[in-house]
């Protein structure tokens, strides 16, 4: 008995869009973890600025009578909503990031985004044991490596929202 894969091979390979897409989930990374993080914190007061402040009232400019309360429920289960698709983007890159083959390109992929440090701090800390050069394909194949990752995890097709 043959087994039929959706996707059609064992060992897919990321398109171009889904490198491209990999490569921006991993220049928001730190974005994303700052923000988990300060909402995990500050859950309780952004629900109560919501029910206090302006913001609810303003989910529908047309409504002259807005419940705020009710808008401000809506508002913190739409913030509720962004990070729980932040944890998944988070959860799916690290778990490509750790199944990089490469010592290298893992490690650039680390430093660069995971850790958050820009190109050039990128290029000064790996400077003395690899060229500018070899840092840039490092970084190029370490996201392609996730992206072909994401693909054979099936992310991209979950993956329906856009930034």
């Amino acid at each position: 008995m043959a087994m039929v894969w959706e996707q059609g091979e064992l060992f897919a390979k990321a398109t171009k869009q889904e490198i491209q897409r990999t490569k921006f989930l991993l220049e928001k990374y730190t974005d994303m973890v700052a923000l988990m993080k300060d909402f995990e914190q500050f859950e309780q007061d952004l629900q109560q600025v919501g029910i206090d402040g302006e913001a609810a009232r303003r989910i529908d400019q047309t409504d002259l009578h807005a419940d705020k309360t009710v808008n401000a429920t809506i508002l913190i289960e739409k913030q509720r909503w962004v990070y729980s698709r932040y944890d998944f983007y988070t959860r799916q890159l690290r778990r490509a990031h750790g199944l990089i083959k490469d010592d290298d390109a893992r490690k650039a992929i680390e430093y660069r985004y995971i850790q958050g440090y820009t190109y050039k701090e990128t290029l000064l800390f790996f400077r003395r044991s690899l060229s500018d050069s070899t840092i840039r394909r490092k970084l190029g194949e370490g996201t392609e490596s996730m992206a072909n990752t994401l693909k054979l995890m099936g992310y991209f097709e979950q993956d329906d929202t856009e930034f």
